[in-house]
């Protein structure tokens, strides 16, 4: 790893020092009249995907690499070997998901499985896990062909996801598997907001989501900035009317009256400042733990511009489940610092670390206080339109291992897209338990039972 470290910092360096030009690679197509109505959105996504309508079950990956990935895998496997009766029938909860937002390193995990479904657990280990992406991308970055090219270090990365993991797959193919809605998220630059992938988002920008890689959204949810240049969008103009009928859906007496986030109010500006085709001609996105390290964010936001939980469900063409369960797999680390060993000045790099991460759990405590009080107040809100509605905040992070050294061991983990293969299967393993040992998952469980 240290060498491996090394050397990525002496291409960046060099790649740095040369001041060549890149240029994003655009795929996102025009759209034409009468185009995107079907495309992968929240409109097109419904129930009537064989799920139950006793449990409505959202799932939220978070950031860190390999980590984020390989824990979020072994949730998705306790799920899958956890079975409930639903509806007088014998129903794995893996089955009953719904939805999962995504971040950086979890956005691999939930592309795959979307893509995929059940073929993950047979494949996703060999095909991710167990690679050493790190490395592909650095020897992809060093060749003397990317040099004589004007393709950026992100090129280099999603042609290796492409190759490995996605094999051409777009967001049309993720539509005809008619699994759970993913919604995988990044950052967009210049405007400082979240940009999520779904067709509401790219009738913004005139564009078609059905025609784009899920290679390249991946990549944009993941691109670390500096390490990776962003992926671009072109932001076509010609399509008024799509977007004014996202836009129009923002209830502004809800978002004044209701005790809301306030950074909801910056979102909004966000949205409506892509209609300036001419001023943001092109959108830059980088990687989504910047905005939403742990994915709530994005489910949330949508939520509350739909005008609250019962216009967002019955936007998506749900009703409301007696049980709204979200489950949020949390990788950030807290790791030890070497400088608490010294009183010499610590180096840059530890510096800008320890800051990041200090600011990182701070936004992320802040962010899981959110969601709990909101999943409050959407409870209640469905419940006076509908029936009892229970609501089940799983929240599972490293500080839930019980043991400390094995805890220590986890929380030192870079946010690498390398693990080796002790690691990997700890983390898959820590995944597991921390879904079958959780106190709020067992009660969901037992009320489950109880109703039969």
């Amino acid at each position: 790893m240290v060498q491996q470290l090394a050397l990525l910092f002496s291409v960046l360096a060099v790649l740095l020092i040369s001041g060549c030009a890149t240029y994003s690679t655009i795929n996102n197509t025009q759209q034409t009249l009468h185009q995107a109505p079907n495309n992968y959105s929240l409109k097109h996504y419904n129930a009537a995907h064989n799920r139950s309508d006793d449990i409505t079950l959202v799932l939220a990956f978070s950031g860190g690499g390999s980590r984020a990935a390989a824990l979020s895998y072994g949730v998705l496997q306790g799920l899958r070997d956890t079975t409930v009766t639903l509806d007088g029938e014998h129903k794995r909860l893996v089955d009953e998901i719904d939805l999962i937002s995504s971040v950086s390193g979890g956005s691999f995990t939930a592309a795959y499985f979307g893509l995929y479904g059940d073929r993950i657990f047979a494949d996703f280990e060999e095909d991710f896990l167990r690679r050493d992406y790190v490395s592909e991308w650095i020897y992809g970055v060093i060749s003397p062909f990317l040099w004589l090219s004007d393709k950026g270090r992100t090129d280099v990365a999603s042609s290796i996801y492409e190759q490995r993991l996605f094999h051409g797959a777009t967001f049309g193919d993720l539509q005809r598997r008619n699994g759970p809605l993913i919604l995988i998220n990044a950052t967009d630059l210049g405007g400082g907001s979240r940009f999520t992938f779904v067709q509401e988002y790219f009738d913004l920008i005139c564009s078609d989501i059905a025609t784009y890689p899920i290679s390249r959204a991946v990549t944009a949810s993941s691109a670390v900035p500096v390490m990776l240049n962003p992926v671009v969008l072109k932001n076509h103009s010609g399509c008024t009317s799509a977007t004014e009928n996202y836009l129009k859906q923002f209830d502004d007496d809800y978002l004044t009256k209701a005790p809301l986030a306030p950074q909801l109010h910056a979102t909004k500006q966000v949205l409506h400042s892509y209609t300036n085709h001419e001023q943001r001609q092109y959108i830059h996105l980088v990687d989504g733990g910047i905005t939403d390290n742990l994915g709530l964010g994005a489910f949330y936001e949508m939520v509350e511009l739909s005008g609250g939980i019962a216009h967002f469900m019955e936007r998506i063409g749900s009703k409301p489940s007696k049980r709204l369960v979200i489950i949020s797999v949390n990788a950030s680390t807290k790791p030890q610092y070497d400088m608490e060993h010294s009183n010499k000045a610590p180096d840059i790099e530890p510096t800008i670390s320890a800051v990041t991460d200090t600011q990182l759990h701070r936004y992320n405590a802040a962010t899981i206080s959110l969601i709990r009080s909101s999943m409050e107040r959407w409870s209640t809100e469905l419940s006076s339109f509908w029936y009892p509605i229970e609501p089940y905040f799983i929240e599972l992070s490293f500080d839930g291992i019980q043991h400390e050294t094995q805890r220590s061991l986890f929380n030192q983990i870079p946010t690498s897209l390398s693990l080796n293969e002790e690691q990997a299967q700890a983390l898959v393993k820590a995944g597991i338990e921390l879904l079958l040992n959780d106190a709020e998952f067992q009660r969901l469980l037992n009320d489950i039972e109880h109703d039969r």
